[in-house]
C-alpha cells in the first residue's frame, strides 16, 4: 500500500453561504491524500499501474467549479467522485480550505477549512 499525497492545488471558485461570495468568488485549497495500493507500479515503472494525479486534479478541479454552500458539501462531493472514477483507491482524505473567508461581524481570518475522510 501507498500514500499518494496531492497537497497545494489552487482553485478560484465561488462556494459561500453569503450572496457575495458567490458573486464575486474567492480563493481555495485543495489537499488530497489517498490510500492506493503500489505493490505492482513499484516494480513495473509504468502510470497505468497507480493513480495518476493530474487525473485526480482535474477530477477535483470539475467538483470545485460546482458551487456548494458549504465546504463540507465539496469535500464530501470530491471523496464520492474520487472513489466512483478511481476503484484501485481504497481511502480517501480531503481537505478543502477557503482562503481570506468573508467575516460577518468583521475582522480577518488565514483561511478556514474542512477536512473529511472515508
Amino acid at each position: 500500500m501507498g500514500l499518494i499525497e496531492i497537497e497545494g492545488m489552487d482553485f478560484f471558485a465561488y462556494h459561500g453561504c453569503f450572496k457575495e461570495e458567490r458573486v464575486i468568488g474567492t480563493r481555495f485549497t485543495v489537499d488530497a491524500w489517498l490510500i492506493v495500493e503500489t505493490s505492482e507500479s513499484e516494480t513495473s515503472d509504468e502510470l497505468k499501474h497507480t493513480v495518476n494525479y493530474q487525473a485526480v486534479y482535474a477530477l477535483i478541479r470539475q467538483e470545485m467549479e460546482q458551487h456548494s454552500h458549504l465546504l463540507e458539501h465539496v469535500a464530501r462531493r470530491v471523496i464520492d467522485a474520487i472513489y466512483r472514477d478511481f476503484p484501485e483507491v481504497s481511502h480517501v482524505k480531503i481537505k478543502v480550505s477557503k482562503l481570506n473567508p468573508a467575516l460577518a461581524y468583521g475582522g480577518k481570518i488565514k483561511q478556514v477549512s474542512v477536512t473529511l475522510e472515508k
